[in-house]
């Protein structure tokens, strides 16, 4: 086993031990590209927002939650690089589509 593969295991085994299901929201039930729920209507949706932060930094999203944040909905994406292992955490607005 290569080094790459194996931090890509150890970094897996804890995304899947510290977050509970590493799933990003087009593989839950009832989420499928182009789905808009009635709340995200007015917004940017969460499955256009993975498919365009997984583009645009070409990495995975490992996990992805809706929060508050001053007043304003947020989306936060766990990104996950696989050639390299790197884990990191962006922010979108979810009205605007914007990177924070």
């Amino acid at each position: 086993m290569t080094v790459r593969a194996l931090i890509l295991c150890i970094v897996a085994s804890a995304l899947l031990a510290a977050g509970g299901s590493a799933v990003s929201a087009q593989d839950r039930p009832g989420h499928s590209r182009g789905h808009r729920p009635a709340a995200e209507a007015a917004g940017a949706s969460l499955d256009d927002v993975i498919a365009r932060v997984e583009r645009q930094y070409r990495a995975r999203v490992v996990r992805a939650d809706v929060r508050e944040e001053k007043g304003r909905k947020v989306y936060v994406l766990r990104l996950l690089d696989e050639r390299s292992g790197r884990v990191w955490t962006v922010r979108v607005d979810a009205e605007s589509g914007r990177v924070q």
